[in-house]
Parts: structure tokens; sequence; C-alpha cells
């Protein structure tokens, strides 16, 4: 029972040497890379910059002790600082103490129904989420995101929650553009593009080792950081309207009691339900592609437990919502982390970084981090995605439209509703007319198949109808209609067999809409036979009065059933296998 709940127990007993050597290794390389992104996210939550970092110490430790990943790095990311804007800024301006107040009790109260789902075993709640709703979420919120810091690459005052108020108060801003922050901004973009995608190749050229190579491609943001910071200290720039990250205080985060307001818990119930759902989605996602690799084995409720625990530490210790990322958790695997020990080596560096680099932080330009995030969020946004669900399924590219039209209009909260809601919607209508087939046999074998796509036998007496969905409120009474019309329609029927195979349920209402078939059927002289019932279905048929009733008979197979009714096809499906 403790190792369920405290995953640490069952690895830490194997640490040795070796793993030891490859997790520091990992969180040093993961440590470059989170100390820019953690600046640039906490930028772009509307908070402080060195809120960022307190939102990467303590979740990284408790989530080791929680969490089933052996290289899911938590901290802040780009989406759920998003959302935090999007919440916390509808309550208090950002900068001001209430501001920060709402955003740890986001926090809080993300953690809270994390931990609350994790031990009511609720993870598959996050099933509700679709990839294609998922999809076009995240590549909304990324186009969202990149627009939103495009304030920061041109030096003036903008703000929206949606792309279209975003974009109307960026133009009437265009002519107060700074132009030396421009030139960093637009410098340290393409710079960061560069080392994306050409800085390893180029140093494997040049003879590094793949991990060196690894290691140096990723100090590619720190470099942007180090430059720029100190061509604006070196030139003054600050004087001459480049906006700075100014002063960052040099300590660890204190314990924080997070404000325990009704009125603004409730206030953010909702957009804190949603971050804690979509960021559980984003984090198991992560989580079992990096276990699948290494055939190791992940636990999805522990994970809400693990990133419930790692929410309310971030809470406690001055941070906002955080959860796993997909860019450093792919670094942390790459670069050789074992187990979640190298998530707490990282919080050590950044700790340390807290400490004793902040002080040399003050004059980095907010264009830098705005450069960061865009380069992160870019790498977000899937068309390609959106092109292969068009070829797919109209349907759910229709859900996918729907949510990235959303959010991108009315913001991210109303995005990853309607997609939610829509999904659910397509969901039961296509459940509500399921696939239905009018069988017949197979010459030769005792299959049955679809008379529109095989050569088969039926007998005109026998109407042998196979439905491939399980039998619930939305589609009971099309299941009454669709019997009722083929019988109406052919007077030879004096047989109907509901071939089961693909029911694995049946509801209240679809058991009163069988007993009404049934009555209906009987008063036509037709009688109406079940086959292959699956065995949880039979037993709940058991406690119900629809088996005595029954004018026909239950059959292990459709085979049985038809060649009891009339041996006669069973015969005429021989022959015709022997003449072929």
């Amino acid at each position: 029972m403790l190792k369920r709940y405290f995953p640490i127990l069952e690895w830490s007993v194997k640490y040795d040497r070796d793993t030891l050597t490859n997790d520091l290794v990992a969180a040093v390389i993961v440590t470059i890379m989170l100390i820019p992104q953690s600046l640039a996210y906490a930028l772009l939550a509307g908070l402080p910059a060195e809120v960022g970092l307190y939102a990467s110490i303590a979740p990284l430790v408790i989530y080791a002790i929680f969490g089933t990943s052996r290289a899911l790095a938590v901290g802040p990311v780009a989406v759920a600082s998003l959302m935090t804007a999007a919440a916390v800024g509808e309550l208090a301006s950002q900068g001001t103490p209430e501001y920060y107040a709402a955003a740890i009790a986001l926090a809080l109260i993300s953690g809270l129904m994390l931990l609350v789902m994790g031990f009511l075993r609720l993870g598959f709640l996050a099933n509700f989420l679709s990839h294609p709703v998922i999809s076009g979420f995240i590549t909304a919120s990324a186009i969202i995101i990149a627009t939103s810091q495009l304030k920061h690459i041109f030096g003036i005052d903008a703000s929206g929650h949606n792309i279209l108020e975003l974009v109307v108060s960026i133009t009437a801003h265009l002519s107060e553009i700074n132009y030396y922050t421009l030139s960093i901004g637009v410098f340290a973009t393409a710079f960061l593009f560069w080392v994306r995608g050409n800085l390893k190749p180029l140093l494997r050229k040049l003879g590094l080792g793949p991990r060196l190579a690894e290691v140096v491609a990723k100090t590619g943001p720190v470099a942007a950081v180090a430059a720029t910071t100190a061509v604006v200290w070196a030139m003054a720039l600050d004087a001459k309207g480049v906006r700075i990250i100014g002063e960052i205080p040099a300590r660890l985060p204190v314990p924080t009691v997070p404000t325990f307001d009704l009125n603004l818990w409730s206030a953010i119930a909702v957009p804190a339900l949603l971050i804690s759902i979509v960021g559980y989605v984003e984090t198991i996602s992560v989580a079992q592609t990096l276990a699948a690799k290494r055939r190791q084995r992940i636990d999805p409720d522990q994970e809400l437990i693990a990133l419930g625990a790692a929410n309310v530490g971030s809470a406690v210790s001055g941070g906002f919502p955080v959860t796993g990322g997909f860019s450093r958790s792919v670094v942390n695997f790459d670069a050789g982390a074992q187990t979640p020990a190298a998530g707490a080596f990282t919080a050590v560096g950044i700790a340390m970084a807290a400490l004793f680099l902040t002080p040399l932080l003050h004059f980095l330009p907010k264009a830098t981090l705005a450069a960061t995030i865009i380069v992160a969020v870019l790498s977000l946004i899937d068309l390609d995605s959106i092109k292969r669900t068009w070829a797919y399924s109209k349907s759910d590219f229709a859900a996918m439209m729907a949510t990235i039209l959303t959010t991108l209009v009315f913001g991210v909260e109303m995005g990853i509703t309607a997609g939610v809601g829509l999904s659910l919607f397509l969901h039961l209508y296509r459940s509500s007319r399921p696939h239905s087939a009018i069988v017949g046999q197979v010459p030769g074998t005792e299959h049955f198949r679809n008379v529109r796509r095989h050569e088969v036998i039926v007998t005109p007496e026998i109407l042998s109808i196979r439905i491939d969905e399980s039998l619930y409120f939305a589609n009971a009474r099309f299941l009454e209609d669709l019997i009722n019309d083929a019988v109406a329609e052919d007077p030879a029927i004096e047989h109907v067999v509901l071939m089961c195979s693909a029911v694995n349920f049946i509801d209240a209402s679809a058991l009163e809409s069988l007993e009404a078939i049934n009555e209906r059927l009987q008063h036509a002289d037709v009688m109406l036979h079940l086959s292959e019932v699956k065995g949880p279905v039979m037993d709940r048929l058991k406690h119900s009065h629809f088996l005595d009733d029954l004018t026909g008979r239950i059959y292990l197979t459709q085979y049985d059933a038809v060649h009891t009714i009339n041996p006669h096809v069973a015969n005429r499906a021989s022959e015709m296998s022997r003449v072929e």
C-alpha cells in the first residue's frame, strides 16, 4: 500500500552510482533549459519573474516522491500559464497582490481537485477530452500565446484575452514601437530558431559527441539571455525604453498560506478544473509516451495524485499551476534520466539559480523572454493534425475546428468547454444511430455477414439483424424503429433474430425498448430471438422479466439460431459451397 502511493519506495532501493550519474547529467541539462523557460512562463502568466523559479522547485521534489514516470519533468508550461492569466485576469489587475494571491489559490484548488480525482480513481475523466479537441485547443492556445508576446517584441502596451482583442490592441499601439526592443526581440527569436534546428548538427560536424552536443545546444536560450542582458547593460538601453525584468529577489521561496476567500474560490473553481484536466491530459500523454520507449509502466490514477501534490506544493511555495512539460520531459529522457530523482536534482539547480543568479538578470529584456515563449509554442501548432483529421473523420474535424475557433475568438476557457461539449454531443449523435446490418450466412461457413457486402444465404421468414453498438437510452428508439420498419415492409417475416455480438451493455431504457419490440412482434405473430449475447449482458437480463416474456429463445451463436429455426438454410449453404 505504501509503494502504491509512494513510488519512491520502489525505485530508490535499486538506486546506484550509475543511475545517480545519469540523473545528475540530465538534471544539469534540464536546469539550463528550465531557468529561462520558468522566467518566461511567469511573464506569460502575468506574474513576477521569480515566481516561475518558485514554481520549478517544490513541485519537482514532490513529484519525485509521488510520481510513477521515470522521466517526466514537472513545472510551468505555456498552456497552463496562459490559462492562469486568463482566469486570474478577470479578477484582478496584473502586478497587484490580489492577482498574485489568486494565482496561488488557483494552483491550490487545481491541486486539491487532482488529489480528490486521484484518490477516487477518476483518471478516466480525461477521456472526455478527445485527441482532436486537445490538439485543436493547444494549436489555438499557441497562436494566442505567440500573439500575446508580440507586445514585448515591439516594446508596446497591449492586452486581450482572445486573438481579436490582441490584434486590435497591438495594431492600435504600433506607432509606439521601440526599435531597440524590436531589434533585441527579432535577434533573440531568429537566434533561438537557428539554435533549435541547426546548432546540434553543427556541433556534431565539429567533432563533439552526441551527449556534449546535446548539452551545448540546450544552452541556446541561456546564451540569448546572457547576450541580450549584456547588451542592455552595456548600452544602458533600459534608459531608452527597453523594458527589463528589473530586480529579482535573491532568495528561496518561503512558505505561503494561500487565501481561503470563498468568493475567490468559487470564481476560479471552473478555471481550476479546466487547468487540472488539461494539465493531466498533457502530463499522462507525455508520461505514457516516454514510458513506452523503455517498457515501463505508468499508473494514471497515481499520476493524478502526484500532479495534485505538485500543484499544492507550488501553491504553498508561492508558485502557480504546473504540469508535465512535453519539451523538457523529452530533453530529460534523451539526456538519460533514469528516475524521478533527476527532477529533484533539477530543483536543486533552480534553487541555486534563485539564490545566486538572479542579480545577474536585472537587465534581462522582456523581449528575450518573449522570444523564448514564441519559439517554444510555435512548435505546438500542428497543422498536419488538422489535415489528417479532415481526411479521416469530418465529425472529429468539426470538434477540432470548433475548439480552435472558439478558443481564438472567445478565449481558452470557452474553447476547451466548447470542444468537450461538441465531442460529447457528436458521440451521443453517432451512438444514437449505430451501424446495423441485415446479415446472412456465408456459404460453407458458420459466419454471418452484411448482405450488402458479401454473397450470403438468407431465408425470407428470418430477419437477422446485427447491432454494432451497446444499447442505451440514446439509441433505444432507433432500435425500435429499425425492427418495426423492417417487419412492416416484409409480411413474410416470421422470426427476428437480434445478433448481439457487439452489444456490451443494455441499460434500463434499452431494456424497455426490447420489451416493447417483443410485445409488438408478438401481436404481429413474429417471434423475437437473441443470439451471441455476452455474459455480463445476460447476467443483467436475468435480473429482469424480459427473458420470461421473450417469445423466442436465446442462442449461443447466430448459426445455431438460424439452423434451429430453419435447418434447410444450413443445408442450402453447404450445397452452394460444394457447387462453388
